[in-house]
């Protein structure tokens, strides 16, 4: 696609693109430039309901996706894997374009989207119920049953890759979903749902809305239809999210955020810490949840470790993100690098020390775009706000501990709990500080945080419920228990 041309998109339900009833329609600018990249129906109620009303349709005792039997979701979940691999490098680009994130990123989720449609397809024909038997005169068994009609919300982040590992499952499980992506970065949902009707997904199945969550959010939550919420993004919308599904008690899960540490100790490969230091916390420009934003070093290595971080901070290429040599892009929107610039000047204001960054790159063709240069704050204090609080871009925050127990004690000093590291060649410490950090997901040696077969989500704020994994279908289905009396 030419990498100026205007994009224009519509709804998509019930497999048919449709301008919905209002017909309005929203722009998206590219961080990079600025510049309109794609023109898209903001929906109103009436198309929430005319989504929910197919998505329902496709549920029914008679509809061709209740008709396939687990091997043919199996093969059509398969094809959808396949198109997303051959389709890889527009897809790719368009995240690229409309998140603003580097290329090279975009590839990795790209095929993190088709892997997590393979792998949930192999789940179809292998997970079940169970025989038991009973203390009186009978047989019981247990079957999953599908639950109904999944609204998936998707934040702006991590666009494909999140809204493949909600609807993979949701699907292998037999179920309809309505996907809500965010409104600044739709593009790739859209595309998702019509390379899933060319494979072989029955319309209805497979539905997208766009436009503003304040507009339609509420409405896909309360709809009497929807059993099943799946959302992804802030504290205060995952609240009131469980306020409006309480009155139908739907079935919610939240992934909220989070101010993931990573704990260093002296016995810890030094530069080999230090590299993921980097990326594990400025990766999506620190647009990212499980951002290890959090960086606590033990004293004895401290100050050589900050003096070889920001030597390798400062070397990053920052640029476009359709760049093959770009590490770091824009942040989303506008209004993403003020928050992001505002939390800067709090840093400094609470007291921290800002070694590099935190400004605007001094590059003429980088003007137009939301970009900032990756920030380190050194000598934090682990009660300053820019220790506390989710900032959402590229700032590290370095705080200094002495003993086991003391780091510990500020990875666990946060309403957060979703991710982490912690960095020791001691398996013993290792073992016991994984144990004892209130978190989700937390690596040893590793700044990786998603695995698709590994159960994700947070402890505390950081929401409830799980993504990924086998432990997600509990989510998509519902236990039915049949008795049979042998009397």
């Amino acid at each position: 696609m030419p990498k100026n041309s205007v994009i224009e998109e519509n709804l998509f339900i019930g497999g048919l693109s449709t301008k919905g009833h209002s017909g309005n329609r929203s722009v998206i600018n590219s961080p990079f430039d600025n510049q309109p990249i794609a023109s898209v129906i903001s929906a109103d109620e009436n198309d929430v309901r005319d989504a929910v009303a197919v998505a329902s349709e496709a549920f029914r005792g008679n509809s061709p996706w209740r008709k396939l039997t687990s091997r043919n979701r199996c093969e059509v979940l398969l094809r959808l894997s396949a198109l997303i691999r051959k389709h890889a490098g527009d897809l790719a680009r368009l995240e690229s374009m409309n998140v603003g994130k580097p290329l090279r990123e975009a590839r990795d989720e790209v095929q993190l989207a088709a892997d997590c449609f393979q792998y949930y397809a192999g789940v179809t024909d292998k997970v079940g119920g169970q025989t038991i038997p009973a203390a009186v005169g009978g047989l019981n068994m247990t079957f999953r049953e599908p639950i109904g009609v999944c609204v998936l919300i998707v934040p702006w982040n991590f666009p494909i890759a999140i809204t493949s590992w909600k609807t993979a499952p949701a699907l292998a499980m037999g179920n309809p979903v309505v996907v809500k992506p965010a409104s600044q970065t739709p593009l790739t949902a859209l595309r998702l749902a019509n390379l899933a009707l060319e494979a072989g997904i029955p319309p209805g199945v497979l539905n997208v809305v766009t436009g503003s969550g304040s507009v339609i959010g509420n409405a896909l939550v309360r709809h009497p239809l929807v059993r099943k919420i799946s959302f992804t993004g802030s504290i205060e919308v995952g609240s009131q999210i469980m306020k409006l599904a309480a009155d139908d008690i739907k079935r919610v899960t939240l992934e909220l955020g989070g101010k993931s540490a990573n704990i260093i100790f002296t016995d810890a490969d030094i530069p080999k810490a230090a590299d993921s230091a980097v990326w594990s916390a400025l990766g999506n420009a620190g647009q990212d949840c499980c951002s290890r934003s959090r960086l606590l070093i033990q004293k004895p290595v401290y100050r050589n470790f900050l003096s070889e971080l920001t030597e390798k901070l400062k070397k990053i290429a920052v640029g476009d993100p359709l760049e093959e040599k770009t590490e770091l892009g824009p942040l989303v929107t506008s209004s993403q690098r003020e928050r992001v610039s505002e939390y800067v000047k709090l840093g400094k204001d609470e007291g921290a020390k800002l070694v590099c960054g935190g400004d605007r790159p001094d590059r003429k063709e980088l003007a137009a775009g939301w970009f900032v240069n990756p920030a380190l704050f050194t000598d934090v204090d682990p009660n300053m706000r820019i220790a506390q609080e989710e900032i959402f871009g590229p700032v590290i925050t370095a705080i200094p501990f002495g003993t086991e127990d003391e780091a510990i004690e500020i990875a666990n000093n946060s309403t957060y709990g979703l991710s982490g590291s912690v960095w020791t060649n001691d398996i013993g410490r290792a073992l016991r500080v994984v144990r004892a950090v209130q978190t989700g997901v937390i690596s040893v040696n590793s700044g990786h945080s998603v695995h698709l077969e590994a159960p994700f989500g947070g402890f505390k704020r950081s929401g409830m419920g799980r993504e990924l994994g086998l432990a997600v279908l509990d989510h998509y289905t519902e236990w039915k228990s049949v008795y049979i009396s042998t009397a």
